[in-house]
């Protein structure tokens, strides 16, 4: 079955604030673990890049807490939207 118009955006928002968040981890390990591997090395940069990331992060799981909040449909369906499979029902 296909998914209705809101379930689609409102999936699309989910997948979005996911995919912004494992970019966030990936910079944030990137950058605790391999400094040298970024083209900037002074520590003025290391810290705006490890603040760009964090920021990223709480926006990400602040715009999912926020979707699961206030659309219920999410919660029943959150491992589906963790997984990618979304459920009609």
């Amino acid at each position: 079955m296909e998914l209705n118009y809101r379930q689609s955006v409102l999936y699309s928002l989910a997948l979005k604030a996911q995919s912004d968040k494992a970019e966030a981890m990936v910079s944030l390990n990137m950058l605790l673990d391999h400094p040298a591997g970024i083209g900037d090395h002074s520590t003025t940069d290391l810290h705006n890049n490890l603040n760009e990331a964090l920021n990223k992060l709480a926006d990400a799981d602040d715009r999912l807490e926020t979707l699961t909040r206030y659309f219920p449909e999410l919660r029943t369906n959150e491992n589906a939207i963790n997984t990618g499979n979304a459920s009609t029902g």
